[in-house]
């Protein structure tokens, strides 16, 4: 099986994975995943598609992930993990899809206006 490379993004969080065969271990920015994503939620998060798919122990996976905070870094994560679970085996898709884990989430951070304190707050109003 050849090296199979699949992207994630969440708000401004970009995750660039390599999938390939292995023995289920996955570094995050050339540090284990327990090391950089010290919060057990956090990896829960990015374990969800491999549990769904029973696919624990299968794949060595290589993260490069990039902006955001560290919640945004999970959730594009498991996204790209996802989309590369669906393309190495494209009947996995039925298991993934129902979970909403190849789902891209739009929700971004709304920009600020001018003329205003930040994207909707106005400055205080005096009545006299």
């Amino acid at each position: 099986m050849a090296v199979i490379n699949t992207i994630g993004r969440r708000k401004s969080s970009v995750a660039r994975i390599y999938l390939q065969e292995g023995k289920g271990e996955i570094t995050v920015n050339k540090k284990s995943l327990t090391e950089f994503f010290p919060s057990e939620i956090l990896r829960t998060i990015i374990n969800q598609p491999i549990v769904t798919c029973g696919d624990q122990g299968k794949f060595d996976i290589s993260v490069n992930v990039y902006g955001g905070g560290t919640t945004g870094q999970a959730e594009a994560i498991r996204l790209a993990i996802a989309r590369a679970l669906v393309e190495v085996d494209p009947e996995k898709r039925g298991l993934i899809k129902p979970e909403g884990f190849l789902t891209r989430d739009p929700r971004m951070v709304e920009r600020k206006k001018y003329g205003r304190r930040k994207a909707r707050r106005k400055f205080q109003f005096s009545k006299r």
